[in-house]
């Protein structure tokens, strides 16, 4: 059968569609335009009517991730109103939630190497992700006089590292493998640990 070339529906989604299956199969390291293209059933030319290259490709598909990201995160942060702790915690297991649902989105954001700052909107939905965090972190840290609370940004990156390495390490290939204990169980208690040492909440709590 004959390509359908740009004359496809909604091609760039299509190749979009494409291109994270490949990434789930491959890595985003380990497909070429080529591929995403014949996954859409369009010509390799077609493609750069909507992207530019491969790396293109792939911003917009971290883009559509952090989209989805960041309103998981508002979500997780909601449900756990109108407790500080709860919000916090719940935005920890969106993210672990999201690793495991969207793998392929994951993996464009976090393991392609893409470089927010190479589009506006790119940089803008990936900031409201990271906000939603540090706003719990701010909430959690207001019974702290403002000269001795740990800055709330810091502490928030400390939160988004620890999530990220149980993701790399526990909630993804063959979860348990390296240890007896769920993910959640992992990130929690570690979350307990870390903001205990730091005096935000009570060692009982």
């Amino acid at each position: 059968m004959p390509k359908r070339g740009y004359h496809h529906g909604n091609l760039r989604q299509a190749l979009v569609d494409a291109a994270l299956k490949l990434i789930e199969a491959k890595g985003p390291q380990g497909f070429t335009l080529s591929e995403a293209a014949k996954a859409a059933d369009v010509t390799p030319a077609a493609v750069y009517r909507h992207f530019e290259g491969r790396e293109d490709l792939i911003a917009e598909i971290a883009k559509q991730g952090y989209d989805i990201f960041a309103d998981l995160m508002e979500y997780a942060y909601n449900s756990g109103q109108p407790s500080a702790m709860a919000s916090f915690e719940a935005t920890g297991r969106a993210y672990l939630a999201f690793a495991r649902k969207y793998p392929g989105h994951y993996q464009a954001m976090f393991e392609s190497g893409v470089n927010l700052n190479s589009d506006p909107d790119l940089a803008l939905v990936a900031a409201r992700a990271s906000d939603v965090l540090e706003r719990a972190a701010t909430q959690l840290s207001e019974h702290i006089p403002a000269d001795k609370r740990p800055p709330a940004s810091m502490f928030s990156a400390h939160i988004w590292a620890m999530s990220h390495g149980v993701v790399e390490l526990f909630a993804r290939g063959a979860p348990g493998a390296r240890t007896p204990f769920p993910p959640e169980d992992l990130l929690e208690s570690g979350i307990g640990i870390y903001l205990r040492g730091l005096g935000l909440i009570k060692p009982d709590n």
